[in-house]
């Protein structure tokens, strides 16, 4: 019986392969998008943050903790709205999300939040004068301003949410 035979052939002159390149990093899919800030949502979004940033620093929370909260908390909210933009993560992400719809939910909220909070600081300076007294005054006006920004952004989202259903319908 016989032994079967392996035959080896080995080429000594071919240059080598290159090294394959990796088909995308873990951060591809992140684009900067500044372009939308220049749009009146995201004008509106600069400005939210804007008075927010003066809201907080000028509220007091001896004066009205429930201000402070909703400062503090409208602002965490549009920075990371502002970041979903910013990074195009809408366009980014294919889950099943309305964004839109979702974006106006919690602006209108914000909003709501924001008319309740200034009238509330308002009243809390009316009956208490103290040090702070001013800057509690110009944080609660600084609120109206940051509600009405709120709202512009709202009544914007619901114009877009109305196209995008009638466009589906």
């Amino acid at each position: 019986m016989m032994a079967p035979e392996t035959v080896v052939t080995v080429e000594h002159n071919k240059p080598a392969a290159p090294p394959q390149q990796q088909q995308g990093g873990a951060l591809d899919w992140i684009k900067i998008n500044t372009d939308y800030f220049k749009t009146p949502p995201g004008i509106l979004k600069v400005i939210e943050l804007v008075l927010g940033i003066l809201c907080m620093a000028l509220s007091s929370p001896w004066y009205s903790t429930w201000f402070v909260f909703v400062a503090v908390t409208c602002f965490i909210t549009t920075l990371l709205w502002s970041f979903v933009y910013f990074l195009s993560i809408r366009e980014a992400l294919k889950i099943p999300i309305n964004w839109v719809l979702s974006e106006l939910i919690s602006t209108g909220v914000q909003t709501l939040f924001y008319l309740i909070a200034f009238i509330v600081l308002f009243a809390a300076t009316a009956n208490y004068y103290a040090s702070g007294y001013g800057a509690n005054v110009a944080a609660a006006v600084f609120g109206l301003f940051n509600t009405v920004a709120y709202g512009a952004s709202s009544f914007l989202l619901f114009k877009e949410h109305k196209s995008t259903v009638s466009v589906a319908a």
